[in-house]
């Protein structure tokens, strides 16, 4: 992969589809009821018993306005004086009389009104305002209130909100003129055509930019102002509890799953108001039709085949999403603009079940041979989340994950990188039987109620893998990730590779129906559901990870610690605390991983990696643009600056270049890299694959002209910094513990 970020922020449409467009019946549901009983599911259930009054009110009214506004740029401090003086201490109260849809909707209308009159100032300065950016001028990065949110920040009044935007729209208008110039640059310099020569003029497109931002806020229905209210209710007992509405739980619930019914397309938002296909998934219902290519744009979706074709320019994408998909065997008809310029035509596809096979575990075996010549297999496994289908139980990441480590003992590997980057969490029983993998028989996590009642989750399994082992964590490794490291952690059982910790997420959620609750006659169909926090989970040695996570053993330069990223960084969580560690915890000795022998000879290494060298100082210059906060709207300071990272990155490259040739001819000379994934572990001989290569095997992508412009090469082998040292720390570990082996000096 190369060293930037992909365009992943698309959204992952018709490959997610389970329900058709909401019904008439939504509107019939009383959400003032589910107020209530949510209320007082959170009063009975919640790990927290925080007093339901007026402080819980002004809290609720804060996240509210937060939620919808919180970079603090459409209300005036004037709406918000306004408002909380009307119901900044009532909403618990009108919750509990089934009144809190009346504030909710006002105050969203008043938010929608105030959208609308930013938009058309932003419009009418695109339109008829001269910018000067000559002027040593400077605005905020960002206005986002850090450790918790207030209800100080905004603009005091109208005068005061023209102001703000008139910043905004000039940094808009600045940032969008010097990204054409340095992609013109950019272009010229490898004698390519600019891909953006077909651009709009930048007021247009910035108009359009906005449009959609107003389209979004406007497109709206009783369902979703509920959903934003009712979520800032229940974040006002902790970041991780939460209101899922009918369909957002249907999309949580087919996450977890890791396969979806839809037609298997990568959608992605277009300024203008379409939607684009940015990827279709190989063997999928789309591909397997065969007429809806890449680039293609939809303009028009007839959700039910009926030939009732719902306009859905400038719609949210999620929207889209929901009315792209339905039922298995079902079909929708697409109004699609084609990417070779053609006239629109329709084409239908039947939706089906799609499996996104880069979201399952993924294996790989790395034949390595060192100077003496010695050939060492090293086993890596990849887990992007702890997946669990709890319909069928046919999809579990813990059984592909033991059927990955049976073909890597039968591979005779010697050691194992278990890479926990980005895994988000998902089944505690899935991370609990995992565990026991590596632990064998034995305590894996405790979890503790609000009464303060211990309930000791254990594995049963067998320990299937025995070799040394190394984890690979990051800041956004959290939950069922932090089980497992901090568990593997404490029984010295591998060495924890990373941020100087995971995200800190420490508690358990259960999502809990609220249609259950409601009186009998009620319209429940929509009621939706809440998840509230039940539980805090600890490690078997009794700490808790949550706010702190699990630290690294041994801690890598990495850009995550230079950003706000983790629980600590979260509105209104929970503390940090221990309990005792857990009966029949016997942990290996800590000295079998040689932690401070691996750190000093994993240091000498980092300090003289180049990249490691360059991440360090890209973690140091983000770390004062953060602190600092500002942002020039002087054109010669901004160029100066563009100038800078575009000098600084050449410079890098030209040397990265000439040196990643290199390494590439000795990995090419000493590693041999076999597959296997899923699909794989059946044949007779892993396929050999080369892991540098750009190919997606579960999806075509459609080719990004500018992200092309950017030259910076790819990883030598398809090994990051981070991936490239954890196999050498994972070699040191496994000569460590022969030498250790062969004098009979490995402890128990």
């Amino acid at each position: 992969m190369k060293i930037k970020r992909s365009i992943r922020n698309a959204v992952l449409s018709g490959v997610a589809a389970l329900t058709t467009v909401v019904p008439a019946t939504a509107a019939e549901t009383d959400f003032n009821e589910v107020g209530k009983q949510m209320s007082i599911m959170l009063q009975n259930r919640h790990y927290d018993r925080l007093p339901f009054d007026a402080k819980l009110s002004e809290r609720i009214f804060t996240m509210y306005l937060n939620e919808l506004d919180y970079g603090k740029m459409y209300f005036t401090q004037e709406d918000i004086q306004k408002i909380e003086k009307e119901y900044g201490d009532k909403l618990t109260d009108m919750l509990l009389h089934k009144e809190s849809m009346e504030p909710a909707q006002e105050i969203y209308q008043l938010y929608r009104k105030r959208v609308d009159q930013r938009i058309e100032h932003a419009k009418d300065l695109l339109k008829n305002h001269e910018f000067d950016f000559t002027e040593d001028k400077v605005i905020k990065r960002t206005r986002r209130d850090v450790k918790e949110p207030t209800l100080t920040g905004w603009p005091e009044n109208e005068a005061d909100a023209e102001k703000l935007w008139l910043g905004m729209v000039g940094d808009a208008v600045l940032s969008e003129t010097l990204r054409r110039e340095v992609i013109d640059e950019r272009a010229k310099e490898q004698g390519k055509k600019n891909p953006l020569l077909d651009e709009k003029p930048i007021p247009e497109k910035l108009t359009l930019r906005y449009e959609r931002v107003k389209r979004a806020v406007d497109d709206v229905d009783n369902e979703d102002i509920a959903n934003y209210f009712l979520s800032a209710v229940a974040k006002s007992y902790g970041p991780h509890t939460d209101y899922f509405s009918a369909r957002e739980m249907e999309r949580f619930m087919s996450g977890m799953s890791n396969e979806f019914v839809g037609i298997g397309a990568l959608l992605q938002a277009e300024e203008d108001g379409a939607t684009k296909i940015m990827g279709i998934v190989k063997s999928g219902p789309a591909e397997n039709q065969g007429e809806l290519q890449l680039n293609d744009r939809i303009v028009g979706v007839d959700s039910n085949n009926t030939g009732d074709v719902v306009d859905i320019m400038f719609m949210k994408i999620d929207k889209v999403v929901d009315m792209i998909r339905g039922e298995k065997g079902t079909s929708v008809r697409l109004k699609v603009e084609p990417a070779d310029g053609g006239e629109p035509k329709f084409i239908v596809i039947n939706r089906g079940t799609v499996e996104m096979g880069e979201s399952f575990a993924q294996g790989e075996i790395i034949e390595k041979k060192n100077e003496e010549g010695e050939i060492s297999r090293i086993g890596v496994i990849t887990l992007p989340s702890f997946y669990a289908n709890f319909d069928t139980g046919e999809t579990r990441c813990s059984v592909d994950v033991e059927k990955i480590l049976r073909r890597f003992n039968k591979e005779k590997v010697e050691g194992l990188v278990l890479d926990l980057r980005g895994n988000g969490g998902g089944s505690l029983e899935e991370v609990r039987r995992m565990t026991g993998f590596f632990t064998g028989k034995g305590p894996v996590v405790q979890v503790k109620d609000y009464l303060g009642r211990i309930d000791l989750k254990n594995s049963y399994e067998r320990a299937i893998f025995h070799k040394p082992m190394v984890v690979l964590i990051d800041k956004s490794s959290a939950s069922a990730s932090e089980i497992l490291a901090g568990a593997l952690q404490d029984y010295n059982r591998a060495v924890v590779i990373g941020t100087s910790s995971t995200f800190g997420k420490g508690t358990v959620q259960q999502p809990m129906d609220i249609s259950r609750l409601m009186p009998f006659f009620a319209n429940r169909e929509r009621a939706g559901y809440l998840k509230p926090t039940i539980q805090k989970f600890y490690r078997v040695s009794g700490m808790s990870t949550q706010k702190k996570g699990v630290e690294a053993d041994i801690v890598l330069p990495n850009m995550m610690d230079a950003i706000e990223v983790g629980e600590e960084y979260l509105y209104y969580a929970l503390a940090y605390d221990k309990i005792n560690r857990a009966a029949g915890y016997t942990p290996k000795s800590r000295e079998n991983l040689f932690i401070a022998q691996l750190k000093g000879k994993s240091l000498e290494r980092v300090k003289n990696s180049k990249d490691f060298v360059y991440l360090a100082d890209d973690v140091e210059r983000t770390k004062e643009r953060i602190e600092k906060n500002e942002l020039s709207l002087n054109i010669d300071v901004r160029k100066q600056e563009l100038a800078e990272v575009e000098n600084r990155t050449k410079e890098r490259n030209k040397e990265r270049i000439k040196r990643f040739a290199e390494m590439q001819k000795q990995d090419q000379e000493n590693y041999v890299f076999y597959k296997a994934h899923l699909d794989d572990l059946d044949e007779e001989e892993l396929p050999v694959f080369d892991p540098s290569s750009d190919e997606d095997d579960y999806m075509s992508r459609a080719k990004d002209e500018i992200e092309e412009l950017d030259i910076t090469p790819e990883w030598p082998s398809g090994l990051d910094p981070v991936k490239r040292e954890s196999l050498f720390i994972l070699d040191d570990l496994m000569q460590l513990t022969d030498q250790a082996k062969m004098a009979g000096v490995i402890k128990s």
